[in-house]
C-alpha cells in the first residue's frame, strides 16, 4: 500500500472514537518506513507547533490495526503518542529541516 492511499481517511481508535482525517505522514528515511500518521499537515511547523503535533495530532504507525475505508488504531497507540520515546528527538530533528 501506498502512504498516499490513506490521506483524507477517517481516523478512529478501536473504542470507536473519531481522531481526525490522515493529512500527512512522517517517513523514517533511513528504515525505509512510515513512523507516523498525523491528523494535520506539517508543513512551516515551528518547534512548539511540531511538538503539539506530535503529542497531539499524530499516531505511531505501529499502532495501526486496520486500513480499509478508515483507519483504525488501536487505543494504546493513540496515548503512545502522546508519550512517545525519542519524542523530543523527533522535534528536533525536523525543526532542523
Amino acid at each position: 500500500m501506498r502512504v498516499s492511499e490513506i490521506y483524507n481517511l477517517d481516523v478512529y481508535s478501536d473504542a470507536g472514537q473519531y481522531l481526525g482525517e490522515v493529512r500527512d505522514a512522517i517517513i523514517d528515511l533511513e528504515r525505509g518506513e512510515v513512523s507516523r500518521i498525523l491528523m494535520e499537515e506539517w508543513r512551516n511547523a515551528d518547534r512548539v507547533e511540531a511538538k503539539r503535533l506530535l503529542q497531539q495530532k499524530s499516531v505511531i504507525f505501529k499502532s495501526i490495526r486496520n486500513i480499509g475505508d478508515v483507519v483504525l488504531v488501536s487505543a494504546s497507540g493513540q496515548s503512545q503518542s502522546n508519550q512517545s520515546e525519542g519524542g523530543s528527538q523527533e522535534i528536533s530533528e525536523l525543526s532542523r529541516r
